[in-house]
């Protein structure tokens, strides 16, 4: 008689940030990055990436450690892409009224989820920044090559306007020479 073992429990995960990690991940990818413009997303990533290096260089720096939603550059890449403001709130921080003014303010306990969340930010920003690198290639090529047939499309013209000239310029020197005869 033989026994078989039953796993019962989940395999553990690589570590103990694996969770954390992938929650990230999904507030990236189904959270910001499908509502989104490729652009508008990469550039929102971009300023949640500027923000969270900026606050673990210099932990203390109470400029790093807050900003306002009514910042234009802010609104234009936080406040108003869908996602975003959820992503920062992950990482951290927590909205905030001071002198009547709205404010989103870093909280110390959580600086291991910023330190997570900038490290995912900065991994889905090489792979979306790569992925539509090639297209932004492709879309360069494409307008070099229509930029390269409009400009021979001129230099025929040119050289056609070139050829009626000289041939008119014959045909005078013709008439010319034969009306001296």
């Amino acid at each position: 008689e033989s026994s078989i073992a039953v796993v019962t429990q989940d395999p553990l995960p690589f570590d103990h940030n694996y969770v954390k990690r992938i929650e990230f991940r999904r507030l990236i990818d189904p959270g910001i990055l499908r509502p989104n413009s490729t652009e508008v997303a990469l550039r929102s990533l971009r300023t949640l990436s500027t923000i969270a290096d900026n606050l673990l260089r210099e932990p203390e720096n109470p400029k790093f450690r807050q900003f306002k939603p009514t910042n234009s550059i802010i609104k234009r890449d936080l406040v108003n892409p869908k996602g975003t403001l959820e992503y920062a709130v992950a990482m951290g921080f927590r909205p905030e009224v001071a002198d009547f003014q709205p404010y989103y303010s870093f909280n110390k306990k959580h600086l291991a989820d910023l330190e997570i969340g900038a490290a995912i930010l900065h991994e889905m920003i090489e792979i979306e920044s790569s992925k539509h690198g090639g297209e932004e290639l492709k879309l360069k090529i494409a307008k070099e090559e229509e930029e390269d047939r409009i400009h021979r499309a001129k230099q025929a013209f040119l050289d056609d306007r070139k050829t009626q000239m000289l041939r008119a310029e014959r045909e005078r020197v013709q008439r010319a020479h034969e009306a001296q005869r």
